[in-house]
């Protein structure tokens, strides 16, 4: 995340891709192919990027892309979700040639240089740590992969992972059990970083187990928004938009993106849950109520962005660079 204010972001770019290929990496889980519609190659990407894959004017969701370093095509895997809200169910329907608008990508999970990493995945949260591997393995750093899911059968990518041999260590909970999260973290390294995506529970528990560890180490993402606790009821509160000349109240039923779009402002969003970074906008003045998914604690107590789609003021005026 940047450390200083950043230009609220009114576009960002959007590409036509088409599917050009079709597998399943594991039981539930579908792999596309997204390639340029026109030829050529896909904007360039980072280890930890996602884009949004746009499947209609108001379903647009996340997903980390998984393939190799360089690759002109982008790939995407995606468990079909039983509690879905058509964004998996749609990515599903996908066949090979159907066209697709994507927009990205973009970067909430960068992977830091580091003589050594721990990698901790569950389930589909594999996905981003695939490129972090490879350039780590290409680096020559010293890593270590733990990867858990339900059923072998239900983990994608394990002979791809088996490549690495005992760098991986891969636990199917309906044989195995589960992680080992205390005993893998019980010893804070030096000069090692954690990443880990996953569902809540694992992410807390990596959360707790390396508490003790150097501030810094630990790099999470999020399938979905934390839990957040709040003191007291929301109260409305202004927001100076110092670019766009507006001064707007924010109600306490609703966003300051909301207030934000209702003001014919222009401002990105995407899940509008505080996860995926789309809605980053520079603070200018004021103490933000930090409630999302994407800034750290240190990020967050800079005071100097918010995503506007769920935080809000501690007091009554923020000032934001829009």
């Amino acid at each position: 995340m940047p450390s200083s204010p950043t230009a609220t972001l009114v576009s960002e770019l959007e590409s036509k891709a088409v599917v050009s290929a079709v597998t399943t990496p594991a039981e539930g889980i579908v792999e596309l192919t997204l390639s340029a519609a026109e030829g050529g190659a896909l904007p360039g990407w980072t280890p930890g990027a996602h884009v949004d894959v746009i499947l209609e004017p108001d379903l647009v969701r996340q997903y980390s892309l998984c393939g190799p370093r360089g690759d002109t095509s982008y790939r995407i895997a995606v468990l079909l979700s039983p509690d879905s809200r058509g964004g998996s169910q749609g990515v599903h329907h996908l066949t090979e040639g159907d066209s697709v608008r994507i927009r990205g990508p973009r970067n909430n999970f960068p992977m830091l240089a580091s003589n050594s990493y721990i990698f901790i995945a569950g389930g589909i949260g594999v996905t981003p740590l695939l490129p972090m591997i490879e350039a780590a393995e290409a680096a020559g750093a010293d890593w270590h992969l733990f990867y858990g899911g339900r059923s072998e059968h239900t983990m994608a990518y394990l002979d791809h992972l088996r490549q690495y041999g005992d760098r991986v260590t891969a636990i199917a909970r309906d044989q195995q059990g589960r992680l080992d999260i205390p005993g893998i973290l019980a010893q804070p390294r030096p000069n090692t970083l954690i990443y880990c995506c996953g569902p809540e529970p694992l992410l807390a528990a990596v959360e707790e187990h390396s508490s003790t560890w150097p501030a810094g180490a630990l790099h999470l993402e999020r399938f979905s928004a934390k839990t957040v606790e709040r003191e007291g009821a929301d109260t409305d509160f202004e927001v100076v938009l110092q670019r766009s000349g507006k001064t707007i109240q924010v109600r306490p039923d609703q966003t300051v993106f909301e207030a934000m779009r209702a003001a014919d402002v222009s401002v990105l969003g995407s899940c509008l849950e505080g996860v995926c970074g789309t809605c980053e906008v520079g603070v200018l003045e004021g103490e933000v109520d930090h409630r999302d998914s994407v800034l750290d604690e240190e990020e967050q107590e800079e005071m100097d962005c918010m995503m506007v789609c769920v935080s809000r003021c501690k007091g009554s005026r923020l000032v934001l660079d829009a």
